[in-house]
C-alpha cells in the first residue's frame, strides 16, 4: 500500500475510533506492549537522546507502572500537617487496552502493526490520537490513564533528567542535595551526556 494511502486509511479509522479509556482488571505491561512503547518513545522523547537512552525512560515507565499500589499512603504533602489522600485506581488498567487500540489502527491501515509504522507515519498517528476526544490540553505531571501516550511524555518531560537535558546542566531536580556548592550554578553536561539519555526517572 503506497504511504498516501495508508495515512488515509489511518486518518479515517483514528477519526472512527475513539482512543478512550478501556479497563482491564489486571494490568501487566507485556513484552509487545513495552515494544509499543518504544515504538511510541522513538517519536515523542527529544532527539538528543539514542534508542538505549530511550529504553530506560520507557523501561522507567514500565517499573513505574508495576510498582503502583491502589490505596498506599501518600505521607504529608509539602508544608502540610495533614496526610494526602491515598493512591487512587491505577492509571495502568486502561494502558492494555489503549497500547492495543495503536496496533489495530496500524494494521486497519494496511501495516502490520504500530511499531512497523515509520517513524513519520507513527507520529501521524500519534498526533492524531492526543488531538481526538478527550483532547489532550497538557501533559499530566503525573500518570492519569487517559491516554497512555499524554502519560509517557508527562512521566519524562516532568523528571529532572529532562530537566538537565532542557538546559544542558546538572539541576538534580527532585535529587536529594546537601547545600554544599548550592551557591554555585549547576555543571554542564559533560559531552555526549545528552546522547546517553536518563539513568534514572
Amino acid at each position: 500500500m503506497k504511504r498516501r494511502a495508508l495515512l488515509q486509511s489511518l486518518a479515517a479509522v483514528v477519526t472512527a475510533r475513539p482512543f478512550g479509556v478501556r479497563l482491564f482488571a489486571q494490568a501487566p505491561i507485556t513484552a509487545a506492549e513495552t515494544a509499543t512503547l518504544k515504538a511510541i518513545a522513538e517519536v515523542v522523547l527529544p532527539s538528543a537522546l539514542d534508542r538505549a537512552a530511550r529504553d530506560r525512560v520507557v523501561n522507567a515507565f514500565v517499573a513505574w507502572v508495576r510498582g503502583y499500589r491502589e490505596g498506599a499512603d501518600r505521607g504529608h504533602g509539602y508544608g502540610s500537617s495533614s496526610l494526602s489522600q491515598p493512591t487512587g485506581p491505577s492509571p495502568a488498567k486502561s494502558y492494555p487496552g489503549q497500547l492495543a487500540a495503536l496496533d489495530g489502527l496500524a494494521t486497519a491501515g494496511g501495516a502490520k502493526s504500530f511499531a512497523a509504522l515509520s517513524v513519520e507515519d507513527r507520529r501521524f498517528v500519534i498526533e492524531r490520537v492526543l488531538n481526538a476526544p478527550p483532547v489532550v490540553q497538557r501533559l499530566p505531571a503525573r500518570p492519569t490513564g487517559v491516554n497512555v501516550i499524554a502519560d509517557f511524555m508527562g512521566f519524562y518531560f516532568t523528571s529532572g533528567d529532562a530537566w538537565d537535558l532542557a538546559y544542558r546542566a546538572r539541576i538534580g531536580r527532585d535529587r536529594c542535595r546537601t547545600l554544599d556548592g548550592s551557591d554555585r550554578a549547576p555543571a554542564p553536561l559533560g559531552p555526549g551526556t545528552q546522547d546517553q539519555g536518563p539513568g534514572t526517572v
